[in-house]
C-alpha cells in the first residue's frame, strides 16, 4: 500500500506537485449562452455572417490585384475608378458566396452532429459533401458530384489537421 508521504529524500517533490483546483460550475448565464449557441439556426446565421465578412475582405484584396487590360491607355483617375469598381464587385460576389457556404456548411454539420450525437470527422465530411454539392448544383450532376467529393475531402483534411494540431499542443 502506498504511503501518503513524499517519496523524495528531502520532501521537495511534495512542494512541487500541482495543486488541484475544484471544478467550477457554470453560471446560469453561461448555460443559457451555451443553449443559444447549440441552436442550429443561430449557429448557421452566425457562420453565414462571418463567412460574408471574410468574403468581403478577400474580395477587396483580390479585386485590388486585378489590372485592366488597357491600363496603358487609361489615366490615373480612370485606373483608380476601375480598381474601386472591381474591388466592390469582387467584394459583393465573394461575400455572397462565402456567406452561403458558411450557412450551408454550418447548418448541415449541426444537423448531422445532433442526429448522430457525435462530433467527429464524418460530420465534417458529410457537411462538406452537402455544401460542395449545393454550391455546384447549377453545373449539373457531374459538377455536383465533383463539388461534393472536393469539398468533403477539403473539410475532412481541415478537420484532421486541426485535430492533429490540438493533440500536438497538448489540448
Amino acid at each position: 500500500m502506498a504511503s501518503p508521504e513524499p517519496s523524495g529524500v528531502d520532501g521537495a517533490s511534495a512542494s512541487q506537485e500541482a495543486v488541484v483546483e475544484p471544478i467550477r460550475m457554470p453560471t446560469p448565464e453561461e448555460i443559457k449562452g451555451q443553449d443559444i449557441w447549440n441552436n442550429c439556426a443561430v449557429r448557421s446565421v452566425v457562420s453565414g455572417v462571418m463567412g460574408g465578412g471574410l468574403g468581403m475582405l478577400m474580395g477587396l484584396f483580390f479585386g485590388a490585384l486585378e489590372n485592366p487590360i488597357t491600363a496603358e491607355e487609361m489615366t490615373a483617375r480612370q485606373q483608380i475608378v476601375y480598381q474601386a469598381k472591381q474591388m466592390g464587385r469582387r467584394s459583393i460576389s465573394n461575400a455572397k458566396t462565402f456567406a452561403v457556404m458558411g450557412l450551408i456548411f454550418s447548418a448541415a454539420e449541426c444537423v448531422i452532429e445532433k442526429a448522430r450525437a457525435k462530433h467527429d470527422t464524418t460530420n465534417s465530411a458529410v457537411a462538406g459533401c452537402v455544401t460542395g454539392g449545393a454550391l455546384a448544383v447549377k453545373g449539373g450532376p457531374k459538377a455536383t458530384c465533383v463539388g461534393c467529393v472536393g469539398f468533403a475531402t477539403f473539410s475532412s483534411s481541415i478537420m484532421a489537421m486541426s485535430r492533429d494540431a490540438s493533440s500536438a499542443s497538448g489540448a
